[in-house]
């Protein structure tokens, strides 16, 4: 698909295609219109790699998550003069749902460890004419953000190590009488053990959403999560 672009961006994509063969698809959120810039050959790049088994040999932010979808059905839903302005995506990869954040109006900001998935972000936030912020993140490391009102992230939990950093973070990152919004697939066992650790300090709102697509059912938890 031939999208026009700034030229930053068309810079930045021309440098991506270099290493990956990508093109633009469509996600619709009610009256939101998004292209994200996706892998088109991810079975070359996964080689049959199990994300629930080899977790520290999956790069998670090269697919558009079950998850990432339930997430960005809870953004197009919110509203910014309701939930607060400021709106933050931890481990953003594709950034879907905070792309549709942005769409809703909200001041996003976009974040994760690498610059290659940066690059994809922010192309697909140039093709879909949306300008939100972008910030690498290391969750082990101190940041000095201002807070924001709202935290998102889908499927962020999936090593035990950086639980605890997590949470740190929350409680760095997160304003008073803010929320945060969690997708997970249900079979992601760390999910478990993060909210155990987090039960105490969040009060925690948990449903599950069964998802039917090419490649079988899907069971996805969303959690909220409200300091007490």
């Amino acid at each position: 698909m031939n999208i026009d672009l700034p030229e930053k961006a068309a810079k930045l994509l021309r440098k991506i295609r270099r290493n990956y063969k990508v093109d633009f698809e469509p996600l619709v959120m009610g009256d939101i219109k998004l292209q994200l810039l996706q892998v088109q050959d991810l079975e070359n790049i996964l080689q049959g790699r199990d994300p629930f088994a080899n977790i520290s040999d999956f790069p998670f932010w090269i697919k558009l998550w079950e998850a990432a979808i339930i997430l960005a059905e809870v953004t197009a839903s919110l509203e910014p003069a309701a939930a607060g302005p400021r709106l933050l995506e931890l481990g953003a990869g594709i950034g879907a749902p905070g792309l549709v954040a942005a769409a809703r109006g909200f001041d996003v900001t976009l974040t994760d460890y690498e610059q290659v998935i940066m690059n994809f972000q922010q192309v697909s936030a140039a093709a879909s004419g949306l300008k939100p912020k972008f910030a690498l993140l290391d969750w082990t490391k101190s940041t000095d953000m201002a807070p924001f009102d709202t935290i998102i992230g889908a499927e962020i939990l999936f090593r035990q190590d950086l639980l605890e950093p997590l949470l740190r973070i929350f409680k760095k990152l997160l304003k008073p009488g803010g929320k945060i919004y969690l997708a997970h697939d249900l079979r992601r066992q760390t999910l478990y053990k993060f909210l155990d650790k987090a039960k105490d300090d969040y009060k925690i709102m948990s449903k599950k959403i069964d998802l039917t697509s090419a490649e079988g059912r899907t069971t996805v938890m969303l959690n909220c999560l409200q300091a007490k």
